[in-house]
């Protein structure tokens, strides 16, 4: 039996995180800091640092990148330089995580959101870019909202457009901020430990945990009878 025409899925709705969730666009975002910090007079980073500087929106990602002390002025610089950089490359190397297309399909019939600390425009371009964007009912950014995760005010609000129990919603994610993210809005939490921040997981114990995206259909409908 197809896992999309399987009965009573657990869930009515199923919140993923972007980056580290269903695509790695780690390179992508590092070459953007590292051109920005070019601009600015700075040397390169390397990737790995900069990968752990990811997560929290470009705003954060900017300041951890550019280093103490910068003035308020040369932090909305940068944060311009890299914005408009990225809009550009945001797709070079940017791909989806092995199984995320065919997992997206399997649970075609459940409402799908993303909600993530990105900004909406790249978020949005990336979506369509890699022809996953019309799989979502819904999606937020970071800048959709006053507050960014671990607030769950984005959760909540997918909650209202779409009039899912809170018990019947999954929170998606590869980092402690979506694990936290859901837990502050009392949903289900599944982390991926193949992301960028999956070592952040750390103790949160997050209600499942899988190691490829295409583990998610069988939280989501349970073994076939």
């Amino acid at each position: 039996m197809n896992l999309s025409s399987r009965q009573n899925p657990r869930y009515d709705v199923i919140i993923f995180d972007l980056d580290g969730t269903l695509i790695d666009s780690r390179l992508d975002l590092a070459n953007s800091v590292n051109f920005t910090r070019q601009q600015m007079g700075l040397s390169v980073l390397t990737h790995d640092l900069i990968y752990s500087y990811i997560g929290d929106g470009a705003t954060l990602l900017i300041r951890r990148a550019m280093g103490e002390g910068l003035a308020e002025e040369d932090v909305k610089q940068a944060l311009d330089i890299f914005l408009k950089h990225y809009g550009i490359h945001l797709l070079d190397n940017t791909v989806l995580y092995p199984g995320v297309r065919e997992t997206l399909d399997q649970l075609g019939d459940i409402r799908l959101a993303v909600l993530t600390n990105k900004p909406l425009a790249p978020t949005t371009a990336i979506l369509q870019g890699l022809g996953i964007h019309e799989k979502f009912a819904l999606v937020y950014g970071g800048n959709s909202f006053e507050q960014k995760k671990p607030d769950p005010i984005g959760i909540n609000k997918i909650l209202s457009d779409t009039g899912a129990h809170r018990e019947r919603a999954l929170m998606v994610g590869d980092s402690r901020i979506d694990i936290q993210t859901g837990q502050n809005a009392g949903v289900a939490t599944c982390g991926v430990r193949y992301g960028l921040a999956s070592e952040t997981l750390g103790d949160l114990n997050p209600d499942f945990l899988i190691d490829e995206m295409g583990q998610l259909s069988s939280i989501v409908f349970g073994e076939p009878n």
